[in-house]
C-alpha cells in the first residue's frame, strides 16, 4: 500500500488534467450554444426525458411479467405503464410537455422556496440569512416562471441545461487546472 495515497491521486489527476479541461471547454461550449438556441435545447431535452421514460416503462413491464409471480406484479406492471404512457406522450409532442413541466418546475420552486424560507427563518442557523436569500430566489423563479408561463415553457428548460452545462463545464476546467498547479507546487519546497 503506498504510503501517501493522496499524492499517487493527485499525480493521475494531473496526468489527466488536459482532459478535464477540454472536457470542461466542450461543455462550457455546449452550455452556450443550449442557452443561444434555447427553444431547441428544451424540445431536445423533453424528447431525451420521454425516451427515457418509454425505456424505463418497457424494462418495469419486462420486469413485472418475468416476476409475475411476485406480490408486486400489479405496482410493476402500473409504474411501468405511467412511465411509457408519460414517455409517449412527451415523446409525441415535446412541446407540450415542455410547457407542463415548467409548470410543474415553477410550483416546485415557488413551494420550495417557501419552505426554505420559514424553515431557515424557524431554525436560525449559523448563516440563515444566506438560507433565507436563496429560498427567496427559488421562490421569485417559482413566481417568474408561473407569470411568464407559458411563454417561459418554451425557453426555460434548454436555459436551465445550458447554465448547468457551463457551471458544470467550468467545474472541469477548474479541476484540470488546479491539479495541475496543485502538484507543480507540492514538489517544490515552499518559502518560509
Amino acid at each position: 500500500m503506498p504510503s501517501n495515497p493522496p499524492l499517487v491521486d493527485r499525480e493521475e489527476l494531473r496526468r489527466h488534467s488536459g482532459w478535464f479541461i477540454a472536457l470542461g471547454v466542450v461543455l462550457i461550449l455546449l452550455g452556450v450554444i443550449a442557452i443561444a438556441y434555447d427553444v431547441f435545447a428544451t424540445i431536445a431535452s423533453v424528447l431525451v426525458f420521454g425516451w427515457l421514460l418509454v425505456i424505463g416503462g418497457v424494462v418495469e413491464i419486462v420486469h413485472g411479467v418475468r416476476t409475475h409471480r411476485w406480490g408486486g406484479f400489479f405496482l410493476h406492471l402500473l409504474a411501468g405503464l405511467l412511465f411509457l404512457v408519460a414517455g409517449l406522450l412527451f415523446v409525441a409532442n415535446p412541446l407540450v410537455g415542455a410547457l407542463s413541466l415548467t409548470l410543474f418546475l415553477g410550483a416546485f420552486f415557488l413551494v420550495g422556496g417557501v419552505f426554505e424560507v420559514v424553515g431557515a427563518l424557524r431554525l436560525r442557523a449559523a448563516h440563515w440569512t444566506w438560507a433565507v436569500l436563496g429560498g427567496v430566489i427559488t421562490a421569485v423563479l417559482g413566481l417568474m416562471l408561473w407569470t411568464q408561463w407559458p411563454r417561459s415553457g418554451l425557453w426555460f428548460i434548454g436555459f436551465a441545461v445550458g447554465i448547468s452545462m457551463i457551471f458544470r463545464g467550468w467545474a472541469w476546467v477548474m479541476l484540470g487546472t488546479l491539479t495541475r498547479r496543485d502538484v507543480e507546487v507540492a514538489g517544490k519546497p515552499r518559502a518560509a
